[in-house]
């Protein structure tokens, strides 16, 4: 057994014998190359975090978008016409319902849809036997009231005219018991005739006198009288007349009469079909006097005022006009606004032909504006994608909108002039603030 050369503590104080010095340099060779891979082992750990950490915060890669696929517009400042725009229909300015006056079956149509017409062309004819009666009726109750009438004016003049002259025997007896009086009282003077007798006179004047006032009267009272029984005659001779006059009219009305110039454009009815009064005969319609009815959205016709320039596009040509009127009510989220047509229609205008009119609000002076995009409404805060310089690639920046027309809008915030845009619908990229164009 070899002796030990030298002792060695442990770090646990355990006292270990070496050999040699030469174990004592092997011991510190092992313990530095084990700290060494320690301290390799940890450094690469801490490499592997960060590099995760930072693979983590990257953001993702950005998308490519085919740029042929994109509608962009360059932003620009200047005037800028507001408009809106809307479909819509030409109708007749004047349209006419024909509607029955009074019950009966239709005998015979004179007229169809899509002839011209005048004011007196009879459409169709229709049949009323009990109309017919009572048409006769009122007429032989007007002869009857009517001979009546000839009757109490005859009796009445009668009555006047005897009233008449029995105030006239009156008023001649009081003529001449006056005459007599005066006759007496001056013979009286001379002593010629008694005072009884003068006196017996002068009470006859005085009676006739009173008996011819009252004569008077009665005239006018009989007079009066006979007026009020002509009158009462007359009013029942005018209330018959008026019926007659119905009753010829409503006659006269079983042919259908068209009432305007113009074109019959419906005849809703067919021979032999029973009609009640007030139903729909025939509709009549001026072509030539048209009108737009345009459906604009409610979010755009808060703008809309009567008078605005407006432009109809026929699609055969485009005809210019006003806006007439404004429907207070909102009808599947639109409102109808009439424009009334100016100057000449284009060949192939007609009634029920649709349309687009664009109606002219107002003009901005100086403003900064852009191309509509897809999505966005007026006084909104948007999304857009502004392109690059180099034009390869978009980010995503905030956008405030101000009024907007047909095709443009006004830009207030987050746009300057000659920034390039894209306009398309972007919803796809959403989750991404960058895109790339190929």
């Amino acid at each position: 057994m070899r002796p030990f050369n030298d002792l060695h503590v442990h770090a646990d104080g355990t006292l270990l014998a070496l050999e040699n010095p030469v174990d004592i340099v092997r011991e510190d060779v092992s313990e530095k190359r084990r700290k060494k891979r320690i301290a390799l082992a940890a450094a690469g750990g801490a490499a592997v975090l960060l590099i995760t950490l930072g693979l983590s915060r990257l953001k993702p890669a950005a998308p490519s978008v085919e740029k042929g696929t994109l509608w962009m517009d360059t932003v620009k400042r200047g005037p800028m016409l507001r408009q809106v725009r809307g479909p819509g229909t030409l109708v007749p300015q004047e349209i006419r319902y024909v509607s029955a006056s009074t019950e009966g079956r239709v005998e015979r149509l004179v007229i169809l849809p899509g002839a011209p017409v005048t004011p007196d062309s009879i459409l169709l004819e229709m049949s009323n036997p009990e109309l017919e009666r009572q048409a006769l009726d009122a007429e032989s109750q007007l002869r009857a009231a009517l001979a009546e009438l000839t009757n109490v004016k005859a009796h009445a003049d009668r009555d006047v005219m005897d009233q008449q002259a029995a105030a006239a025997t009156i008023r001649s007896d009081y003529h001449q018991a006056q005459l007599q009086a005066e006759t007496n009282e001056g013979l009286f003077k001379e002593g010629l005739v008694a005072g009884l007798t003068l006196k017996l006179s002068k009470v006859r004047a005085e009676e006739l006198e009173t008996r011819n006032a009252i004569e008077e009267k009665r005239v006018a009272t009989v007079a009066d009288s006979a007026k009020a029984q002509v009158a009462v005659q007359e009013a029942q001779v005018e209330q018959l007349k008026a019926l007659a006059a119905l009753k010829r009219s409503q006659k006269e009305a079983l042919h259908v009469r068209a009432g305007i110039p113009g074109v019959l454009q419906e005849l809703p009815v067919q021979v032999g079909q029973q009609v009640a009064p007030g139903g729909t005969l025939a509709k009549v319609a001026e072509p030539k006097r048209l009108k737009a009815q345009l459906k604009i959205a409610e979010t755009q016709a808060k703008d809309v005022m009567i008078g605005q320039p407006a432009s109809i596009d026929t699609r055969n040509g485009i005809v210019g006009g006003k806006v007439a009127r404004i429907d207070p009510a909102v009808l599947n989220g639109t409102v109808t606004v009439d424009v009334t047509l100016e100057g000449e229609l284009p060949a192939g205008a007609r009634p029920d032909l649709s349309v687009d009119g664009t109606i002219e609000l107002d003009r901005l002076a100086d403003v900064l504006f852009v191309g509509r995009p897809a999505f966005g409404q007026e006084k909104s805060l948007v999304g857009l994608f502004r392109v690059n310089p180099d034009g390869d690639e978009a980010a995503r920046v905030k956008v405030r909108l101000g009024k907007s027309s047909v095709n443009t809008v006004e830009v207030l915030e987050g746009l300057k002039p000659g920034d390039k845009v894209i306009l398309s619908d972007m919803s796809a990229w959403d989750a991404y603030d960058r895109v790339r164009l190929k």
